[in-house]
Order: C-alpha cells, then sequence, then structure tokens
C-alpha cells in the first residue's frame, strides 16, 4: 500500500530545489507518475521556476511540465495534478 504524504507533488519538487537536491526531482516525479499507473518513460519531465503565488511562504513555485514521448497531449487532468497547490 503506497505510503500517504500530506505534501502534493509540486510541494515537494520544490522543496527539493531549495534544498538543493533538485537531482532528485526528475525520480520523485517518475515514481508518482508510477502511483497513477502511468509508465514514467513514456513521459519527459521539465521544471520551470515561477514566483510563488501571493501570500505563499515560499518566494518561488517549481512547475512541473509533463510532456509525451509519442507526441500525444498530456491528460488535462495529470498534467494540473502535478501542479496542484494543495
Amino acid at each position: 500500500m503506497p505510503r500517504i504524504n500530506p505534501f502534493t507533488l509540486q510541494m515537494q519538487i520544490t522543496r527539493l530545489f531549495e534544498q538543493g537536491q533538485s537531482f532528485f526531482a526528475t525520480t520523485k516525479v517518475q515514481d508518482w507518475l508510477r502511483e497513477r499507473n502511468e509508465d514514467p518513460e513514456m513521459y519527459k519531465v521539465l521544471f520551470h521556476e515561477r514566483p510563488a503565488p501571493p501570500g505563499e511562504a515560499a518566494a518561488m513555485v517549481i512547475e512541473i511540465e509533463l510532456q509525451r514521448r509519442d507526441g500525444q497531449p498530456v491528460d488535462e487532468w495529470l498534467q494540473a495534478e502535478a501542479n496542484r497547490h494543495a
């Protein structure tokens, strides 16, 4: 049974970048995709640094962009879930 984590994927990825551990970010996203029964090999993972929304404690947020390697569009719900704030 997967471990339940109260933090969103975007929060975890942002924290990895803040701590200088961005090397592990792609693996974290690939594990997240596996938990959702998606094949991580089908996706290219890109990260974009963006200013945090007003009222956030952090100054920046890492946005996760998923691109399918076969050229098909990424499911909107999957992309939205990857960047969910809360």
